[in-house]
């Protein structure tokens, strides 16, 4: 099997440094909006400019509502994982021009997605000031004192960061002075303190890909946001996982693929709404992108698929990825794991034989959709044992991955996409209709 061309392993290489992602969860270092690919030890000549490989204690660390990243230390910042350092009031002109101060001491990006006048904005602190932007441009209004935005806050913070209803009992904020750890409920405007004598003093915070991330000197150490609990060894170089710096297990230019060069194996939607997509043997998480593109090596996440998928479906809060004759099941959570007897054979599993192309199931529907050459193939779940139950004629062939989702079947082939409102008319259909390109909106590449 092809895949795409050597620039779609985007950051596979980065991804696993060190094997961390695939043993820790933490972090690989891409963002898929920053295409600025010089590293930051390319740029040691210039003097005027902090090096953050020479190891520094970051200010604050914020995500905008694009998904860069954002990287605050004195009057600079960096964008995204990789890349030089830039005077920060270039981007937020107003924090230096109002405050002149020179820094910022906290920052987070609004996680309210029930009031969308704050949802997704920056919030930065300055002493006692709080300042609020959205698309880099300052709210009205701001600066403000904390306490009328933030009542019960102290001033002076080390760090801020978001934590979404789910990861914490409600939406809120997490606001850290020394080891005292201040929650802020955004709803109610309520703060319970709690005492993380465990953790660093954090001179900044990060919520990452569903982790959070403590920053104190130039090392992190990853917490539970609820109980601030660690697992696992820490603390940890942040210049082997949240930059690209030499001597430290990377280096080396990597491409963002174009995205007519795109090619994919296989994408689904869970029943928990995360929905990934399958290349070689990378994935990423799509409905991720508020914290930017990233890829990961397939066996960060499901260890038994050295060799990539085939094809992949969701159904019955569980994931099945099809590789050659064989069929793997995991049981969804906020880890997959694969279910005791498999892998199966597809003639055992689903009753179809033969190279799988792609596999797609739709919402609250019970059949298995089997995409092999121009024939559709349909399984009922349900059954026992599970044979295939209706074989139609497709319009097109060479497809190489299949999704369903509210808006109907999307069929791909290459870099383009075919729409179709239904199985019935996608199989009724006997003229492809107009191919749609797949776009950076959608997988993050670029156009």
């Amino acid at each position: 099997m092809k895949l795409l061309t050597k620039t779609l392993l985007l950051c596979m290489a980065l991804a696993l440094v060190h094997g961390a992602p695939s043993h820790h969860g933490d972090a690989a270092h891409h963002d898929g909006h920053d295409h600025d690919h010089d590293h930051d030890h390319d740029h040691d000549h210039d003097h005027a400019l902090p090096n953050r490989c020479d190891g520094i204690e970051f200010d604050a660390i914020s995500p905008d509502e694009k998904g860069v990243t954002y990287f605050f230390k004195g009057p600079h910042l960096w964008k995204g994982f990789h890349g030089p350092a830039h005077p920060s009031n270039e981007s937020f002109e107003e924090l230096d021009d109002i405050h002149n101060i020179g820094h910022v001491d906290a920052a987070f990006r609004m996680h309210d997605a029930e009031n969308l006048d704050d949802h997704d904005h920056i919030y930065f602190f300055l002493d006692d000031k709080v300042f609020s932007y959205y698309n880099h441009s300052l709210e009205e209004g701001y600066p403000k004192q904390l306490n009328e935005d933030f009542p019960g806050i102290p001033d002076h913070l080390d760090s801020a960061v978001e934590c979404p209803k789910g990861e914490c009992g409600a939406n809120s904020v997490l606001f850290f002075k020394g080891h005292d750890v201040h929650v802020y409920d955004i709803s109610t405007k309520t703060v319970k303190t709690k005492t993380w004598d465990h953790l660093p003093i954090c001179t900044s915070a990060f919520r990452w890909l569903e982790h959070y991330y403590c920053f104190h000197g130039h090392n992190f150490t990853r917490f539970n946001p609820v109980t601030g609990e660690v697992n696992g060894t820490y603390p940890k170089d942040a210049r082997a996982y949240f930059m690209s710096c030499p001597n430290f297990g990377h280096g080396g230019h990597y491409q963002i693929p174009k995205c007519s060069e795109v090619k994919i194996d296989a994408i689904t939607i869970d029943d928990a709404g995360k929905s990934y997509f399958f290349a070689g043997p990378i994935y990423m998480r799509l409905d991720m992108h508020r914290d930017g593109r990233h890829a990961f090596k397939i066996t960060k996440s499901w260890k038994e698929l050295t060799s990539g998928v085939d094809a992949v479906f969701s159904y019955a809060d569980k994931m099945y990825m099809i590789k050659d004759d064989q069929v793997y099941i995991y049981k969804s959570g906020p880890h997959y794991t694969l279910i005791e007897g498999y892998p199966k054979t597809l003639k055992e599993e689903l009753g179809v034989e033969g190279h799988v192309d792609a596999a797609f199931v739709c919402n609250s529907q019970h059949t298995v959709h089997v995409v092999q050459g121009k024939k559709l193939l349909d399984v009922d779940l349900t059954a026992t044992p599970r044979v295939v139950t209706q074989e139609r004629l497709l319009p097109l062939s060479d497809i190489d991955a299949a999704m369903c989702d509210a808006k109907g079947i999307h069929l791909f082939q290459g870099s383009h996409y075919y729409n179709y409102e239904s199985v019935e008319i996608l199989t009724a259909s006997r003229i492809a209709p107009e191919p749609h390109n797949i776009t950076s909106e959608m997988l993050g590449c670029q156009d």
